[in-house]
């Protein structure tokens, strides 16, 4: 391998050279570009004037009316003139972005307008109801205090009237003469008298129940079910109808035409004979409570035993023929200890009694 040596001063001369050639190509360059931006400049800077000079430029606008008034002209720059569209395009723009949020606004308005209506429609609403609660509570008063009184149970509401708590006490005079209601007021005392009321009510109730179980021991109901047939003969002097003679008819004789028809007990009892005789023919004896026997003759059949626990109503045999009879019925008797007593006295305790013609 040859090495080839070259001298330092040529070397120096291609730098230079080279050198020289790039800064003229930079002048070159700078000088073309400042040229272009001269003539850019001066091209934008004519433009503008031109712009200027034809936005400054005078447009006529005449109205020629159909009549022969007068010509009316108008003179205006194009820049006036777009001054004038931007203006009114602002304006449309402007105009329909507040109808929009006017329609909005109106909008919920509509709905808040509604939704008051509909409060004020619930508030008419309570106050009916509560207008009507009040006079149904008033009226709920006057027949409780009545039948309180009438079984003997204290009532409250005279402590509570005191108390500011009585139905009477709902309206004051200034408020009735003013018009103005107060509901919850009302309503907090009408629940209030209700709440006093709950032990009088239930005193009632023990009350009542413990007059139907001494109903239901008593013997006061129809012994015929379904409170069918007639009274054929009545407690006291008759004439025997088969003997002719007058007797004492310790009982009521009831009839319905035929045999067959159910007998109830008048209460609630144990039987204690279920036998024949030939004066009462087929016919049970039942022991109540309070000292009371009742007796039921001329049975066709029994339907119960001797022993046997019967409720108020229970049918415990049939209507028949049976002993000294002259046509299917029961014999009814009502004993209390040793006396006899008239069953009328007892079957008129109960409404439902069947009508009792002769």
């Amino acid at each position: 391998m040859h090495a080839i040596i070259m001298p330092i001063s040529s070397i120096r001369g291609a730098v230079l050279a080279t050198l020289k050639r790039y800064k003229d190509f930079e002048k070159s360059l700078t000088k073309r570009a400042g040229a272009s931006v001269r003539k850019g400049a001066a091209s934008a800077a004519g433009g503008f004037s031109r712009f200027m000079r034809a936005g400054k430029q005078k447009m006529t606008i005449m109205l020629v009316p159909h009549t022969e008034k007068r010509i009316l002209n108008l003179q205006v720059s194009f820049f006036g003139l777009a001054a004038i569209i931007v203006a009114f395009v602002g304006v449309a723009v402007l105009l329909a972005w507040s109808s929009a949020g006017y329609g909005d606004v109106a909008g919920k308005l509509a709905g808040k307008t509604d939704a008051l209506k509909a409060t004020q429609a619930d508030l008419d609403s309570i106050r009916d109801s509560t207008s009507r609660l009040i006079k149904a509570a008033k009226s709920f008063q006057a027949a409780l205090d009545t039948t309180l009184a009438t079984i003997g149970v204290k009532t409250q509401t005279d402590s509570a009237s005191k108390a500011d708590g009585d139905l009477a006490a709902f309206f004051s005079p200034s408020d009735i003469g003013s018009g103005r209601l107060r509901e919850a007021a009302e309503i907090e005392r009408v629940t209030g008298y209700l709440e006093r009321s709950v032990t009088p009510l239930n005193e009632l109730g023990s009350t009542i129940a413990a007059q139907g179980s001494i109903l239901s021991e008593i013997p006061n109901i129809w012994p015929i079910k379904g409170g069918i047939g007639h009274i054929s003969m009545y407690y006291g002097q008759n004439e025997n109808p088969i003997y002719g003679s007058w007797y004492i008819h310790k009982g009521i004789d009831l009839s319905t035409f035929r045999s067959g028809d159910p007998i109830v007990s008048t209460a609630d009892g144990k039987v204690v004979t279920v036998a024949y005789d030939i004066s009462l023919g087929n016919y049970i004896i039942i022991e109540h409570k309070h000292g009371f026997i009742t007796r039921y003759a001329h049975m066709s059949a029994f339907k119960v035993q001797k022993g046997a626990i019967v409720k108020q109503g229970q049918v415990i045999g049939y209507i028949g023929n049976t002993g000294l009879s002259t046509g299917p019925h029961v014999h009814y008797e009502v004993h209390l200890g040793i006396e006899t007593i008239d069953p009328l006295r007892f079957l008129n305790i109960r409404s439902a009694s069947a009508p009792l013609t002769r």
